[in-house]
């Protein structure tokens, strides 16, 4: 009686989340279209044209806002693999005045998810080869993020060590590499099963970003199993290979271990909470969190991802029918110059 006096707040707390994700994921993509379609609208009011005497055009520019100062340094790098409490770890640490880049949210910062998608993913799939790059990290620091989490970018701290050699690096783990394995194959199962596959099929031929998403779901799957089958094949994708998995979290893991200074390096379970993460990061312990009660943020749990997942579909799927419906009457009308009703009752 205690345990699901227990479970029930955390099931419902996790299914509140996951749909507020999605919805608000969702909702992103149908705003972002409007926005675009709106900039097109009034592009010809922000154009300055300078013309010649003779009447010509000599040169044409767009009127931009001022550029925010851009911040020097990254300060922190989450280098641990997906579903190792990275969200979490992302909440607390803009908690501590480090503002984050998750890849939670990379789907909806268009200039760095465009870069990381042209340079690296889509070429990886266009060769046929896994490619991994070399990210621009100044465009993370333009839009004003000192911190980063979670895939894609725990893969690159070597370049990250080199260009700011003063970063701290946190690396998150699971109780052991088995667990990691069932909670990633989770959310592979999730997020590159049939849902997606649907989601690609229907929706991305109305929202390219929904298929710039999945050419990010191919390249992640094909690193973390090492196979580069994952590139060319359609959704849904294949299994996740246990052993390939397995290996290629120790591997990475292991590396971290070898590359980065002990020093600027703490090796992290969410379930320690804030206090090894305040002393790491050097926090004052009267600034700590915990000195005054906040709990450590909880999030992205196996069933939060499941809730989250299947609600991201809901507004863009409705949102096409909102398009593709009003336009089959149309078209429809135009070729019999009858309505669905009239032809239905001639037939």
């Amino acid at each position: 009686m205690t345990e699901a006096y227990y479970l029930w707040p955390d099931i419902l707390r996790d299914v509140y989340s996951g749909i507020s994700k999605g919805i608000g994921h969702s909702t992103w993509y149908v705003e972002n279209l409007i926005k675009l379609g709106w900039k097109v609208i009034i592009s010809s009011s922000e154009i300055e044209v300078e013309h010649l005497d003779n009447g010509t055009t000599k040169s044409i520019s767009f009127n931009k806002t001022k550029m925010k100062k851009q911040l020097d340094s990254l300060k922190v790098a989450g280098v641990g693999y997906s579903r190792t409490g990275t969200y979490s770890l992302a909440l607390a640490l803009n908690e501590l005045d480090f503002p984050t880049i998750h890849t939670m949210h990379l789907f909806e910062k268009g200039e760095i998810f465009d870069h990381l998608v042209n340079s690296i993913f889509y070429e990886s799939i266009k060769e046929d080869k896994i490619i991994m790059g070399v990210p621009d990290f100044d465009l993370l620091l333009r839009a004003g993020y000192t911190a980063t989490m979670d895939l894609p970018f725990a893969l690159y701290y070597n370049q990250i060590l080199e260009q700011y050699p003063d970063c701290k690096f946190i690396l998150t783990l699971r109780e052991d590499s088995n667990v990691w394995f069932r909670s990633w194959n989770s959310l592979a199962e999730t997020e590159g099963g049939t849902l997606f596959s649907k989601l690609q099929r229907y929706i991305g031929v109305f929202i390219t970003h929904v298929k710039k998403i999945g050419y990010y779901k191919k390249w992640l799957y094909a690193v973390i199993n090492e196979d580069r089958k994952f590139l060319s094949h359609e959704f849904p994708l294949p299994a996740q290979n246990r052993e390939r998995a397995i290996s290629s979290y120790e591997k990475h893991n292991q590396r971290i271990r070898d590359s980065i200074p002990p020093s600027q390096l703490l090796e992290y379970s969410v379930k320690e909470g804030w206090e090894p993460l305040c002393t790491f990061l050097e926090i004052p312990e009267a600034e700590c969190p915990s000195s005054h009660g906040i709990p450590f943020p909880r999030s992205n749990s196996a069933h939060e991802v499941w809730w989250h997942a299947h609600s991201t579909c809901i507004v863009p799927m409705i949102f096409a029918m909102l398009i593709l419906t009003p336009s089959f009457f149309l078209v429809f009308r135009k070729i019999t110059t009858l309505s669905v009703v009239d032809w239905y009752r001639v037939q």
